[in-house]
């Protein structure tokens, strides 16, 4: 191996500025993952919360104490445990005061501590701060031996490396973080739902997915809401470990007079606002110009014109009394109730979707994504060990009193002698130890006694606590030594927890249909005239002669698609990228239309080389020139996202060719390389998907390409060429191409026609 390689140099001790940077970043991306992004499975907390926690518990701020000002605590914090900056511990210990963020708060706040508004908490100064009695599940076991401790940043102190939580906080709180390379979503969850979840697995290890979900059907925020998603692709998602959910807000309608009424939005889903809500409503009401446009989009004044047709006012009347109540006041009582709830859910964020990433910090000390069985599974194993722990540390202290009152009943059976012993002794601690066999530990005992107290020692009192130290010690040792016992106080103290702390669930979980916009619209026959520079214009009618349509100077016809004005139209790009334009949204055919670019978010350095557009059920052969490819149909090309879906992938350097329509009677596939090789397949050979690379559908050299392909049915194709200097049309049916037919993938035959330059055309019967 060559001594320079990997940057070092072979003379010295030197290391290359490539190599230096790399290890640095390294060591930079390994602290933000462990040291401040991402939560352990074991207790779910941050290393900057798990410090808060422990400091506030070394303060005595108690759920009973009297709270103090946060300022004391993140002093604490910063001056022994977490050496940063102090505004980011406060913000730190305010998220875990707020009643909208975490499902089960770990501290009682004092004061202004925020809004779900995004109004910013006051000033460290100002607020106060003590721990709530859930923070116990965290921090009552700190003492009795359950986890390690390790020195502080200046080795001053001692800090716990994990705090010994009764119950898997990282699931009933949550967390969210980004680190480098990766990042963590995960939701909060029902106390009793997730307690169930561990006791049957501690029950029963191998417990089916089908029970698992049952017991967890789904996350449980804290503003309630409702999930519409079903219990299909929850459970996909927690399976995998990644995903999203859909959600929306919760309302009820409020009866007035003169049969008038308002509708009140009580619950939010994670991550909206009142604010929001409003300023999106705003928004959409009174829109501004997009930069670079000149005017309204027909989108934005469509929209515009929808919500003031139905909404006359809203209000936010949030207060201490309701935390969420937004009031919507339709613009006549004549107005469908499901069409206002249709239009709020489809504009605003009071229907949204919720990104689930379960990412966190194994037992094994690496990041990774789990799914909720394995999230479980290893708070399970962290709760035995803790356990484990937590008894041979009683154990050892029981062992070690036990001890020592058989020490002192030596002493009180000779107290007389004893005394007389330490008297005259010069050694006194050896001179018990032989003259009564005891050990340094109860000789120690025994001395640091005053002759008083050996004088009134009561052997009873002795006995009776002797007796109950020995009953302690075997059932400590029968936990050690008896699986089932072990287990059952396991399953008996997560039942204790779960009956103190939980509650009922507050997000509904009932599956429900997004809430879509339609737009009323005429269906009529319509041409989509597609101009080479990718400007788009509608026009009314099929069968319009193409030489008629007018450009501007510089551009042409590229295509004219009949379709349907209820259809979509979809643009794909040189990318692959496939974007959606409604139909009933082009301009019309007055004027020179508008370019595609601006009814879509286009991706910087890209453009649409290709437009189709049909009802849904439309399918299609989509392929490159490199000769991949697959079936696919309309409704696998469309989105609803203005900046598109990747659709198609191509390899660098391979362009895609035109989509092909297939109609129903077609039956093969005729496919001519740029080299005259002909290969015919029959559809059936092509796989259909809905978005990828595809399958080889013709075999092609280094240097060869597919040029062009043409979907044939019983009557076969036509070829048309110069033939003699004349063009010349030579029809071939299907009986006429079985020399050319064959398997998907194979390279064809020369195409044996006398023809210069022949073009395929589908033959009509």
């Amino acid at each position: 191996m060559d001594a320079t390689q990997g940057g070092f140099s072979p003379d010295d001790e030197s290391i290359t500025l490539g190599r230096y940077a790399e290890q640095a970043y390294l060591d930079y991306a390994v602290s933000v993952v462990r040291g401040r992004a991402l939560p352990e499975v074991s207790d779910g907390q941050k290393p900057v919360q798990r410090r808060i926690l422990y400091a506030m518990q070394a303060m005595g701020l108690g759920p009973g104490a009297k709270p103090v000002k946060s300022a004391r605590v993140v002093g604490d914090v910063l001056g022994k445990y977490h050496p940063h900056g102090d505004q980011a511990a406060y913000d730190a210990m305010v998220r875990m005061a707020q009643t909208f963020v975490l499902r089960y708060p770990l501290v009682d706040g004092h004061g202004n501590f925020g809004s779900r508004d995004g109004d910013n908490a006051a000033a460290m100064r100002y607020t106060e701060a003590r721990l709530t009695a859930f923070a116990g599940v965290l921090l009552d076991e700190l003492d009795e031996g359950t986890v390690d401790f390790l020195p502080n940043y200046d080795g001053s102190q001692k800090e716990p490396a994990l705090l010994p939580a009764r119950l898997p906080v990282v699931l009933l709180n949550g967390a969210s973080g980004i680190a480098v390379g990766m990042a963590t979503e995960i939701p909060s969850h029902n106390l009793r739902e997730i307690a169930s979840a561990c006791v049957a697995l501690i029950r029963r290890p191998t417990l089916s997915d089908d029970d698992l979900h049952e017991l967890v059907p789904g996350p449980d925020f804290s503003g309630g809401g409702q999930i519409i998603s079903s219990a299909q692709e929850i459970r996909q998602v927690y399976e995998q470990g990644r995903g999203s959910i859909k959600a929306r807000a919760r309302w009820q309608f409020e009866e007035l007079a003169r049969g008038q009424w308002q509708m009140v939005v009580t619950e939010l889903p994670p991550g909206t606002s009142a604010q929001k809500v409003l300023e999106e409503i705003e928004e959409r009401t009174n829109p501004k110009v997009k930069a670079g446009k000149k005017s309204l989009t027909t989108e934005q004044q469509q929209t515009k014109a929808l919500m003031l047709s139905l909404l006359d006012t809203v209000r936010d009347e949030s207060g201490k009394e309701a935390a969420v109540r937004l009031v919507f006041e339709p613009k006549s009582s004549r107005i469908s109730r499901e069409e206002l709830v249709t239009v709020l859910l489809a504009q605003t964020s009071m229907e949204s979707s919720v990104p689930i990433n379960l990412v966190c910090i194994g037992r094994d000390g690496r990041p990774r994504q789990m799914n909720l069985r394995e999230m479980l599974t290893e708070w399970v194993s962290f709760r035995a060990d803790t356990m484990t722990r937590r008894t041979r540390h009683r154990l050892d202290k029981v062992t070690d009193r036990i001890h020592v009152l058989e020490g002192r009943m030596v002493v009180y059976l000779n107290v007389d002698e004893v005394i007389a012993t330490i008297r005259e002794s010069d050694e006194p601690r050896a001179a018990l130890m032989e003259r009564f066999s005891l050990s340094e530990r109860q000789a120690d005992d025994i001395l640091e006694m005053r002759l008083r107290q050996l004088a009134r020692l009561e052997g009873i009192r002795i006995e009776q606590e002797l007796a109950r130290q020995r009953r302690e010690q075997q059932e400590l040792q029968k936990l050690l030594d008896d699986p089932n016992a072990f287990k059952r106080l396991m399953i008996k103290e997560i039942e204790a927890d779960a009956k103190a702390f939980g509650d009922e669930r507050r997000t509904l979980i009932e599956a429900a249909e997004r809430a879509v916009l339609e737009t009323r619209v005429v269906e009529e026959p319509v041409t989509v005239i597609v101009s080479q520079k990718g400007w788009l214009r509608s026009r009314q009618g099929h069968g319009h002669d193409a030489t008629q349509f007018s450009f501007k100077a510089g551009d042409a016809l590229y295509d004219a698609v009949e379709c349907l004005s209820t259809h979509e139209l979809v643009g794909l790009s040189n990318t692959g990228r496939a974007y959606t334009v409604a139909v009933a949204n082009l301009p019309s055919a007055r004027g020179d239309g508008q370019p595609i670019t601006s009814m879509i978010e286009i991706e910087p350095g890209s453009r649409i080389v290709h437009v189709v557009a049909g009802p849904s059920d439309n399918r299609y052969v989509i392929a490159a020139r490199s000769g991949h490819g697959f079936i696919a149909q309309h409704a696998d090309l469309t989105t609803r996202q203005r900046a598109g879906k990747q659709f198609f992938t191509l390899a660098k350097g391979d362009t895609m060719m035109k989509p092909l329509p297939l109609l129903p009677d077609d039956t093969h596939l005729a496919m001519l390389a740029k080299g005259g090789r002909l290969l015919v397949v029959p559809l059936d050979e092509l796989k259909t998907m809905s978005g990828g690379r595809g399958t080889q559908l013709i075999g092609l050299d280094a240097d060869d390409a597919l040029a062009q392909w043409v979907a044939i049915g019983p009557a076969g194709l036509t070829a048309r060429g110069v033939y003699r200097n004349r063009e010349t049309d030579v029809h071939m049916s299907l009986d006429d191409l079985a020399d050319y037919i064959g398997k998907r993938a194979r390279k064809g035959r020369v195409l044996s026609l006398k023809l210069r330059e022949p073009r395929l055309f589908r033959r009509t019967p």
